[in-house]
């Protein structure tokens, strides 16, 4: 397959240990760090003070790009604009109520349709999977995009060690559900918990991430912490976050957004410029730090990695 995104090993040694984070942040609140508020407005942000606390955010280089040459975002840009409806609707407003979920211990639940079900600590997926760098855009269901350089392993490498069976065709995916400590899953207008779903094939593709971090630091709290799906050719709903199970089945699973409106959030999802939204167009995007709006890719420019699994495929229907 010929690839032409960035995917960067990452040595242990550049990575901050899961623990070593845990036990900076815990000692940066009893010294009682406050949360700025950097609040990026609507689409086309102005970035204020980061509601990651200064101290707690990493120096990372300003240089990564992804491979059509775009700069990545910040990591104030990346931490501070989040749709994650399981704290609020308000993405400006994640940030804050995110500080305190306690992504430790962790566990993830790999079952269905497998010959080895298991469950593996954080810890354990750290250790057992190589991680690497991949820059990846997001392009989110609203128009908007980022350049985000993710930390992470691939999915693919997790099912294998499960061993799927032939009867499994798709994978189901749910997140935590902790309304003590995520308020918006105190909300009765949705179906918590969150789960998403892939094809099988699309699950097992090289592009295919479960992201433990940003900027080779340990997933923020606010983008999903601590480990996260990335399917960077479909929009950003796809990408579930704080995983906590994965289930191999045979029939194409529910998936929270295609059942709240299925004639706007299908199943599938991918990144299509040439299908509108019911209520708006999706042929551009604002790239969060810039004013103008930019063409959209189809299938998000990563099309000659991922066309071929749609191949004769009407992608207007199976949206």
């Amino acid at each position: 397959m010929n690839s032409n995104y960035k995917s960067i090993p990452v040595k242990s040694s550049e990575i901050t240990p899961y623990s070593q984070y845990l036990s900076r942040r815990d000692f940066m609140k009893a010294a009682g760090l406050a949360a700025g508020s950097a609040l990026l407005a609507a689409c086309a942000p102005s970035v204020a003070e980061s509601a990651v606390p200064e101290a707690e955010a990493p120096v990372v280089p300003s240089d990564k790009m992804d491979e059509l040459g775009d700069p990545a975002n910040s990591y104030k840009d990346i931490t501070n604009y989040n749709n994650y409806y399981e704290f609020t609707t308000d993405k400006e407003g994640v940030a804050g109520l995110a500080k305190d979920f306690n992504p430790n211990p962790w566990t993830v639940e790999v079952t269905g349709l497998v010959n080895k079900p298991g469950k593996f600590g954080i810890e354990d997926l750290l250790s057992k999977f190589t991680q690497e760098e991949r820059i990846y855009r997001l392009r989110c269901v609203e128009a908007w995009s980022m350049v985000i350089p993710w930390t992470g392993f691939t999915l693919a490498s997790l099912l294998k060690e499960v061993e799927p069976t032939s009867a499994a065709k798709y994978v189901r995916f749910e997140t935590v559900f902790r309304p003590e400590e995520m308020p918006g899953q105190k909300s009765p207008f949705y179906p918590w918990p969150y789960q998403e779903g892939l094809r099988l094939d699309e699950a097992m593709h090289d592009l295919t991430l479960l992201a433990t971090g940003i900027y080779g630091q340990p997933m923020p709290n606010p983008n999903g912490a601590p480990i996260r799906l990335v399917v960077p050719w479909k929009y950003g709903f796809k990408s579930i976050k704080s995983i906590v199970k994965i289930e191999l089945v045979a029939e194409q699973p529910d998936t929270l957004w295609s059942m709240i409106g299925p004639n706007e959030y299908g199943f599938y999802s991918n990144v299509n410029p040439d299908r509108s939204h019911p209520r708006w167009s999706q042929a551009s995007e604002r790239r969060i730090g810039e004013f103008s709006r930019r063409p959209t890719l189809m299938f998000n420019g990563y099309a000659e990695e991922v066309a071929e699994l749609y191949k004769g495929m009407d992608l207007n229907t199976n949206y």
